[in-house]
């Protein structure tokens, strides 16, 4: 079994995630983190933290992250799986260059990331790239030795992150009421992004309208209908929608906007919606407020039976996919030729970011890619 279940050359894994407040006196500074550098008013941080007020300043998300914590422990130990886990944010406790100064002190030398974002796009790879050349930096102006950090590849297309939301999506299905399950209409929904950084997620040449990020989506979103359509023999109306912008109104984002396309879809004689979260890996503070908050109000107000379905959180299938993901690129660091779990027609997303992936907002090092300053 050594040979299925060999980590080598790998020592650790970091949970890589955003983080969130643990409590009200922790909301305005954590947003103060987020949007540090963009000249954004205390005032209308104020506005933005009242979502977080609505749940006791508490964000889901490090809850969130210590259950899949616990689900990746519990998994590797049951498999005999060698690899101790730590777990690190961009913008809130425990912070990453906190955690990556532990793992350096315990004396890992080689150093695997999974982020808690399965899709391409700026904000959702690059930026954490980002972070992690900015906290090795840090550590070396400290004179520590630094370890060589790579990241694992996105997961949109693996079994372990459709299986759990092909289920939820099920399970919302069953719980309409029966006159309106058959006609109910299926909202993929993400977080909506810039229509520019979207044309230029992914590679190269992906580039294009929607790029990387669109694509991506939509493939899950088909993969996810596909197998409800097998499941149930029933073929449900679905679309790929966004959510949580945040930017300033005369710049492109994606859209639909979630509440927009509720109100398209009454307008349009839809009986009932299953609204599936695709785009978030947890049920953190933007799926909380604006679907479970916002887009339920406006479902109620439109006389629209609508009920969400779940994200993968800490599900097992998820957990061994991790375990499956780490094997795969180790196998691959060997030099070995490993089978790719990829479902679909996307296939196995790269493991090192090439030049010009997602590019950033402007010339910053970024690590874990092609031209890291710390391969």
């Amino acid at each position: 079994m050594r040979d299925v279940l060999d980590a080598t050359p790998y020592d650790a894994l970091l949970l890589l995630s955003f983080g969130g407040p643990e409590g009200p006196d922790d909301v305005i500074p954590f947003l103060e983190n987020v949007t540090r550098g963009r000249g954004i008013p205390r005032e209308r941080l104020k506005e933005v933290g009242e979502h977080y007020f609505l749940f006791g300043g508490v964000s889901p998300i490090n809850d969130q992250n210590r259950a899949l914590l616990d689900a990746l422990r519990k998994d590797f130990a049951d498999h005999g799986l060698d690899l101790p886990i730590y777990w690190g944010n961009r913008n809130w406790a425990p912070y990453l260059t906190d955690t990556l100064r532990e793992m350096t002190a315990d004396g890992h030398r080689r150093i695997l990331v999974l982020a808690t974002s399965a899709y391409a796009s700026y904000s959702g790879c690059r930026q954490y790239r980002e972070n992690l050349a900015d906290s090795l930096a840090a550590l070396e102006a400290e004179g520590l030795d630094l370890p060589k950090v790579d990241k694992l590849r996105h997961y949109f297309n693996h079994e372990g992150f459709l299986e759990p939301m092909i289920e939820g999506v099920l399970r919302s299905l069953a719980d309409l009421p029966d006159d309106v399950r058959e006609g109910a209409h299926i909202s993929f929904s993400t977080h909506s992004i810039p229509t520019a950084s979207a044309d230029t997620s992914g590679p190269v040449e992906g580039h294009g309208e929607g790029g990387a990020y669109v694509r991506q989506h939509l493939e899950v979103a088909g993969l996810i209908a596909d197998a409800v359509r097998e499941r149930t023999g029933v073929d449900h109306p679905w679309q790929l929608v966004y959510q949580s912008r945040s930017g300033a109104p005369h710049i492109p984002w994606l859209e639909p906007d979630i509440c927009d396309h509720l109100q398209t879809l009454h307008e349009s004689g839809a009986p009932a919606v299953v609204i599936a979260p695709i785009g978030f890996v947890s049920d953190h503070m933007e799926v909380l407020y604006d679907l479970d908050t916002e887009a339920k109000a406006k479902a109620e107000e439109l006389g629209l039976p609508m009920r969400r379905s779940a994200t993968v959180g800490a599900d097992p299938r998820f957990a061994a996919a991790v375990r499956d993901l780490i094997l795969e690129r180790a196998a691959t660091e060997r030099g070995e030729q490993p089978p790719l779990c990829a479902l679909g027609a996307l296939g196995a997303s790269h493991n090192l970011c090439p030049v010009g992936c997602c590019p950033a907002r402007g010339p910053k090092p970024a690590a874990a890619g092609v031209d890291s300053p710390y391969a």
